[in-house]
């Protein structure tokens, strides 16, 4: 009898501490599943050689993990421990364990942090410094300057050695293929020479994340790639009865619309101006393809245009020639494309600037003229201010 009651004993506190057991592991899978304790969002930097331990403390100390502990095995019982990345990752607020570890393993580019960004715009290449906060989720700005212009800031200097460091490429709308090529000579964390210029128009304005080597062909290869596929997805998508026989027909016309207004509301109506045109016989008589006809987008103009050159023989002389000019004169956007090939519809035949960073549209040639009389008042009054 005693034995007997000796062993219900004990198979009794065998299937407490079993249960307990049970009921500790639910509390630590539910606290590593479950909703994470952190109010605001963080960037949680991982050096390289770093490990799980180090990531838990870290997490610990910032709010992320009720615990540390909890952590490391939940990563080691996904067999993820291995598997840690070095940079720097956006934690957002609330995150499991299981969320973080998935953020610090999956690999690929860091996604917070600082990062530079070189910007090729028609005008000039420019590098700034800017890193993301987490808070906002919006970067801010940490410098900026021009290379090969302005002294090289230092704050630039210690995030090139630093390995999380991002890297990205903005391309402006707007921008020529020799411009692109020039601006990309200047971004020294790419490598490999460029044979030879792209043919104008072929390359999409947008922002390219790189690497450090980065072959630069190979990067306009991808913007090549990404142009064709947007000018191909408009084309589907175009109205019917446009005055465009083909895709590069539309890119050109994109590409006048690219550098005649900036207001993204206006270029639609910009669009039905030279459609209207278009369809009436009428020249386009538009300044940007007098302008690439003499600079051949290697350089912007830098002064008005002269009378001699508006009545000169260039095949971009939209003034003298009918219809299209035989290439896009820059590189064009997406909405500039979309505009090209689904126009408002109006009956504008013509258009000057208003003072305001737009433009007066008219739908006869004495409309126009008091349009530019105003216009010229304009230019007029701000030169003597």
């Amino acid at each position: 009898m005693i034995w007997r009651s000796i062993a219900s004993n004990a198979l009794t506190l065998l299937i407490v501490v079993l249960m307990a057991a049970g009921g500790f592991v639910a509390w630590a899978q539910n606290q590593y599943r479950g909703e994470g304790p952190l109010a605001q969002a963080i960037c949680l930097r991982v050096e390289p050689g770093s490990n799980m331990t180090r990531v838990s403390q870290e997490l610990e100390t910032q709010g992320a993990v009720s615990s540390g502990r909890i952590f490391r095995v939940g990563s080691d019982y996904a067999d993820k421990s291995d598997d840690l990345k070095a940079g720097s990752f956006l934690v957002p607020a609330g995150a499991s364990m299981e969320e973080i570890v998935d953020i610090v393993t999956r690999g690929g580019q860091s996604t917070c942090g600082t990062e530079i960004v070189y910007r090729i715009g028609v005008t000039q290449v420019s590098a700034q410094v800017r890193e993301l906060d987490p808070a906002t989720n919006r970067f801010v700005e940490r410098a900026e300057f021009v290379p090969g212009v302005d002294e090289v800031p230092e704050v630039f200097v210690q995030m090139r050695d630093r390995a999380d460091t991002r890297y990205r490429i903005a391309l402006a709308e707007g921008a020529t293929s020799w411009q692109i090529v020039e601006g990309l000579k200047a971004v020294d964390v790419l490598t490999g020479e460029v044979g030879s210029v792209p043919a104008e128009g072929s390359l999409a304005p947008d922002s390219y994340e790189v690497r450090v080597g980065d072959d630069r062909t190979a990067l306009l290869v991808e913007m090549t790639d990404r142009q064709s596929a947007i000018l191909a997805e408009a084309w589907r998508n175009r109205v019917d009865g446009l005055p465009l026989e083909t895709p590069e027909e539309a890119l050109i016309l994109a590409s006048i619309i690219e550098k005649e207004t900036a207001v993204a509301e206006e270029r639609r109506v910009v669009s039905s101006v030279f459609i209207n045109r278009l369809e009436a016989g009428m020249r386009l008589q538009t300044d940007p393809t007098v302008i690439y006809g003499i600079t051949l987008g290697k350089a912007p103009l830098g002064r008005g245009l002269r009378q001699s050159e508006l009545r000169g023989s260039t095949p971009y002389n939209t003034y003298v020639i009918d219809g299209l000019p035989p290439t896009p004169i820059a590189n064009p956007g997406r909405a500039a494309i979309e505009a090209a090939l689904d126009p408002e519809t109006t009956d504008y035949l013509f258009f000057v600037a208003d003072g305001t960073g737009g433009h007066a549209f008219a739908e006869t040639l004495a409309e126009h003229n008091e349009n530019v009389r105003v216009w010229r008042q304009i230019e007029a009054e701000r030169a003597t201010e």
